[in-house]
């Protein structure tokens, strides 16, 4: 008789969840809730980070095909991430417009979509001029700006020759 009184007492007496269950619950639903957050928040990082440097990818493709365009005024388009450009009004129009001043327009326009598409966006062009006659000129199109969480500028450079 004395186990049978037992079973009614645990049958009749614990019903329910205690209030120390259900805090545990709480607790694991939070922190998978919070694990969840910080997983999207790191997708939303890496999205962004991939869309700049797609563009970059792009801007650097766009000038490099200027410059394979313009092949006169091969050392007219190097520039440095301080220097500004100046567009020449005369590229605007169908006449008017030399290779140098071509190159001048190219760079202000390049430089001044990087600024707009890239945060603290800037874009530099190096050229190595041939050797000798024939040889093609060198070129390194860098372009760089300011990653959220990173330290240093982020730069994306590409080279070619023509």
């Amino acid at each position: 008789m004395g186990i049978h009184r037992g079973i009614e007492r645990k049958m009749h007496g614990e019903s329910g969840f205690t209030m120390v269950e259900v805090m545990v619950a709480l607790v694991v639903l939070a922190v998978g809730l919070l694990g969840i957050a910080a997983l999207l928040l790191k997708s939303l990082q890496s999205g962004r980070t991939a869309t700049y440097r797609t563009q970059a990818v792009n801007l650097a493709a766009d000038l490099a095909d200027r410059i394979r365009s313009n092949r006169t005024a091969q050392a007219d388009y190097g520039t440095l991430y301080a220097d500004t450009p100046t567009a020449v009004g005369a590229c605007d129009t169908t006449g008017g417009c030399s290779d140098a001043d071509l190159a001048a327009t190219d760079l202000f326009r390049w430089k001044d979509t990087i600024a707009d598409l890239l945060p603290e966006g800037q874009g530099q062009v190096v050229v190595t001029m041939p050797a000798a006659a024939g040889e093609p000129a060198n070129y390194l199109v860098s372009i760089q700006w300011t990653e959220q969480g990173e330290a240093a500028p982020v730069t994306f450079q590409i080279g070619f020759a023509t």
